[in-house]
Parts: C-alpha cells; structure tokens; sequence
C-alpha cells in the first residue's frame, strides 16, 4: 500500500480529535478542579506495541512517559475486550504518584488480541502520602502516596469494586477520587468508539498502515530537523537549587552530540539522587527531550513515537535524572522536569542560538493546601504560571505555564467555592522578567488565605538560581515563598517546605520571571 498524502494528513487530524475528545470527556465529567478547571490531563492513542500514535495538545511531561506505562502494562496484562488498567508507579513509566494512567485496549470483531490502545493520565489531587496533596517534601517514595502498580481496574467492563475501594481507603478524599478514576473510564470508552468507527469506516489494513506511516512521517521530519543542525558537541550545565533538605549545587549536565540526521543526549555526568523528592525517573528525561526537540519542528506533524527515533539518551542510573527505586520523586516531575528542559534548550543555544529562547520562569511553583472543613477533607492543588524567556524575534509572555506544563489556572470563583481558601492578590509581577533586545515575560503574585486551619505544602525552584538570559540579556527575577502572619509579619520561605496555617495567615508566591535576549540595558535581579 502506498501512502496518500492528503489521506496521510486527514488521518492525522482524525487520529489528533480522537484524542482531543477524550480529553474534553476526562475534563467535563471530572470531579476535582483540578482536573475539571486546570485540565491537569493528558490523553493519547498507541498501536498494539504501545507506539504513541497520536496525542493531543496536553501536559508534556505526561505524553512522552505514557508509551512506558502503556507498554508495562501489555507486558504484564492478558486483556480481554472491556479491560482497563491501572498504574501511577513511577518506576514502570509513571511521573510522580498523584498522575494516575488509565489504559484500555481496542479489539474490533475480527482480532483475537488489540489492534489499539488508548490511555489517559490525569493528576488526581490526593493519592495519601505524608501531606495533603500527595506532594511532599518527602525523602522516600513510600511517604508520597498510595503506589499502584499495573492492576486491571476494569474487567470486561466492570469495575473491579476491590481495587477501588484499596485505594478510596488510602486518599484523604474518596468521593472526589472516585468520581475522577470513573471520569478517566468514560475518556477511554469515548477513544475506544472513535477507533471503532475509524476502522469501520476505513477497514482494519489501512487504519493499522496509516498508524505506522504517521510515525515514519513524524520520524523523518525530525530527522530533517536535526540534520539542520550543525553537526558538533556542544555542552550544558544548569543546577537545581536544593533538594528541600540540603541547600546544595545539584547539576543537570548535558553532552549533545549531533551527527547529521541523529542526536545523542548524555546526561550520564548529571549529580547523583538526592534525599529529597526532586529525583526524576528516566521517563521525565524522555518527555523533556521529546518536548524541546518536537518544539523545534515548523512542520504540523502528529507528536508520536516516531519523534524520538532518531535520539539516542544516555543517563547513569542512580543519577538525579534518572533515579534508583524507592528515592522520592513528587518534585521531580514537576521541577526537575523544567531544570531538563532549560539544560537542553542551553546546549541547542550553542547550535542554533536563532531558535533556541532564554530560559522561561523554570518552576511549576506547585501549591498543596489540605484538610478539614466543616466535617469534610479537602485537597487544592495547583501549579502557578510565570514569565516565559524571550527570544531573538520577540519578548516572552508574562504569567503564563511553560514547558512540561500546558495546565491553566484554577479560576478564582472556582478555587472559592470548592475550597475554605480565599484569593486576596492576583496579578502579574511587574518588570520581573529580564531586559534585553527582547524582554523576559513577567511573572505573578498569587496569595491565598487561609479561612480554617490547614497544611500548606510548596515545592518551587529558581529562588537560588535566576532563569538565564541569552546573548546578553539579563536573567528573569527569582521566585519568592512569603507567609503572612495575622499580625502582618512576614516570614520568607525556602523553595520547598511544608507548614501549617491558621485560620486569616496567608501563602503569598512571586513566581520567576523568564529570562532576556538580546544586549539591551542590563538590571539587577
């Protein structure tokens, strides 16, 4: 069968709205802000290997890890028609243990095994653990949550009630967990009968052919892509600021080998893990690369497994970016993530600096508040936006996510009405973002008070280590952590720590600002 082109790109934008339906089913019928507000959620379709085929414009982080989970799953999963599993171990292809991944199969009449799978991965607010909120300042996995393994949540289309309820009896708030693991099967069964329709309407042969060839398409323009990168070594090294229990130099430092058409990335001269939770798994270093190099690409190709074919990535294990069980990994995904995609970004910098920007805000800034109101248990979790880096054709947008992250904001109204939390101070973090020929964008300040007891958890990076500037530009402001006691006194805060407040204190958060381009007038940080 010979590929089609214009068939070649219909296919594509109907495989993409496969996944971008399942994502508006996850978020419309999901319990938690979370996931319901922020759309903390990915959704993508994979072939019968596990193959990423297709994914929608969801959370980085989670679509280049999630053909590992899916592939775990095959391996140790016999699926019948109407299975689905379940896992958020981040040692089987998992991020960190609050991003639970739901993976179905998809067999048509006439196949005794999948021809497909889809899976979703969706940040569930509270998995148990040490702190509300499942992201603490942790120094061992086994103290951030309930770890599932890769267990059949639904058998030929029932819920298993036993492993439900195993893991309602773990989490701080059961009714909000159930509510979004059955929002999550609903998101499956739509990607399930979107496949089904695609194979009756084209036949099983040229759905599963086409399947490949959108991963050879996505392949070669990558390779295009690469080759149009100088060839030569060029190094980087960045540090993360602390690891919430050490103030200490933590490097990410990266070897980019480019050859022609291929890339070699060896991050084997990274700093060993650390006792705090910012150690990343390997398959967070997968999604970081993936999302820099797809990001280079101007061609509108399906982002699949076909991109990283032609990158070979080298860790040393037991390494910060790719970490031995059982080390604590909570902050890992969340800001060692950024840390590796601003230490890739810097290497390609060195190739191509016309294409590469400075370093954005370079933390998720996560904000964890828990616990107990008016006989009940409640879990906020949200990640705060900052300044993006500028580049050589423009400034970076102020107050808005970057890189690993694509989540939104909790809106105000929502965040009030769900929590006992009010919004005192949002807006944006004026001349916080570093000057140049282009400027950096400017970050936020968002302060939540507290309207009962609870316990606040924050882990954030860039307060020690400034967003960088490029080719003169000056770096982005660092973040700050401020409580703000009844009396007005205000104490400065590390990156990441846990605290409890009382009812009237206040969480206030300066997110960094991105970093300049450009030999513009310099400022102080």
């Amino acid at each position: 069968m010979n590929v089609d082109p214009i068939f070649l790109e219909v296919f594509k934008n109907r495989m993409v709205s496969v996944s971008e339906e399942m994502g508006v089913t996850l978020s419309r019928t999901a319990f938690s802000p979370n996931i319901k507000e922020r759309k903390d959620l990915s959704c993508a379709l994979f072939d019968h290997k596990g193959e990423m085929m297709s994914q929608a414009a969801h959370i980085p982080v989670h679509l280049g890890s999630m053909p590992l989970s899916v592939q775990t799953a095959i391996s140790e999963i016999d699926f019948a028609q109407g299975d689905m599993a379940v896992l958020n171990d981040p040692y089987l292809g998992g991020t960190h243990l609050p991003d639970i991944t739901v993976i179905a199969p998809v067999f048509d009449n006439s196949s005794d095994s999948p021809l497909f799978y889809v899976a979703n991965r969706a940040h569930h607010s509270d998995v148990g653990g040490m702190s509300s909120g499942s992201m603490p300042v942790s120094c061992s996995l086994f103290q951030e949550g309930i770890r599932i393994p890769v267990l059949k949540l639904v058998k030929k289309g029932e819920m298993d009630t036993s492993i439900l309820n195993l893991v309602l009896a773990n989490v701080r708030t059961p009714e909000e967990r159930e509510g979004d693991f059955s929002a999550q099967t609903m998101a499956n069964i739509t990607g399930i009968n979107r496949l089904l329709e695609l194979l009756s309407e084209y036949g099983k042969e040229k759905v599963m052919y086409y399947s490949e060839a959108l991963m050879d398409y996505s392949e070669r323009i990558m390779r295009s892509t690469i080759y149009d990168i100088p060839d030569g070594e060029y190094e980087f090294v960045d540090y993360m600021d602390d690891d919430g229990f050490e103030e200490q130099d933590i490097p990410i430092e990266l070897l980019l080998r480019v050859d022609g058409e291929n890339a070699g990335l060896d991050f084997s001269r990274s700093g060993d893990q650390v006792q705090g939770s910012i150690n990343a798994v390997r398959s967070i270093l997968v999604s970081a690369i993936m999302y820099v190099f797809r990001s280079l690409v101007h061609e509108d190709i399906p982002t699949n497994s076909g991109c990283l074919r032609p990158m070979s990535i080298s860790t040393r294990k037991g390494s910060l970016v790719d970490a031995r069980f059982p080390a604590a990994v909570a902050g890992g995904n969340v800001e060692t993530s950024q840390r590796i995609v601003d230490v890739v970004l810097g290497a390609l910098s060195r190739a191509v600096p016309e294409r590469v920007p400075a370093a954005s805000q370079g933390s998720m800034n996560n904000v964890s508040i828990g616990g107990e109101n008016a006989g009940s248990s409640f879990s906020y979790y949200e990640t705060l936006a900052g300044g993006v880096g500028a580049s050589g054709i423009s400034s970076g947008e102020s107050g808005v996510h970057s890189h690993m992250t694509n989540t939104m904001n909790t809106p105000v109204e929502a965040l009030e009405t769900s929590y006992p939390l009010r919004v005192n101070k949002y807006s944006i973090r004026q001349d916080s973002g570093g000057t140049g020929d282009f400027k950096g964008g400017d970050g936020l300040i968002r302060e939540i008070e507290a309207l009962a007891p609870c316990e606040v958890t924050v882990l954030s990076e860039r307060r020690r280590y400034a967003p960088y500037g490029l080719y003169g530009g000056s770096p982005g402001s660092r973040g700050e952590n401020l409580v703000i006691g009844k009396n007005e006194d205000v104490r400065a805060m590390p990156g990441k720590f846990g605290i409890n407040l009382e009812k009237g204190e206040r969480l206030r958060i300066l997110t960094p600002g991105g970093g300049g381009y450009g030999r513009g007038q310099s400022s102080e940080d």
